[in-house]
């Protein structure tokens, strides 16, 4: 069974910084792509990052390119989402999710980013 644990998020001023984790289990971690997405209260959820079972190859949401890194460690079977320069609308849940075929077929709970003075 697919589980996926997102872990990191918190309150931040903006400008700050925060370091998500997501750790996966129940699949073969370094064979999959991975992903990250938001959701804000009222809205659907929303592409963020996303990077392929190697780790070389990566895409981001023009929202938050140049702001946002995503990374992988295989070995420790965690994919990671390093926030920047955050602002008030980076305020939403952020999940990790496991890709398949280009598409998301599994998302962790959440953890809740907040960005406020």
């Amino acid at each position: 069974q697919v589980q996926l644990v997102e872990s990191g998020g918190g309150l931040v001023q903006p400008g700050g910084s925060l370091r998500l984790s997501c750790t996966g289990s129940g699949f073969i971690f370094n064979n999959y792509g991975m992903g990250w997405y938001r959701q804000s209260p009222g809205k659907e959820r929303d592409f963020v990052a996303v990077i392929d079972s190697t780790g070389r190859i990566t895409n981001y949401s023009d929202s938050v390119k140049g702001r946002f890194t995503i990374s992988r460690e295989n070995m420790k079977k965690t994919l990671y989402l390093q926030m920047n320069n955050l602002k008030s609308d980076d305020t939403a849940v952020y999940y990790c999710s496991v890709r398949r075929g280009g598409t998301s077929v599994a998302f962790g709970q959440g953890t809740q980013v907040t960005v406020s003075a």
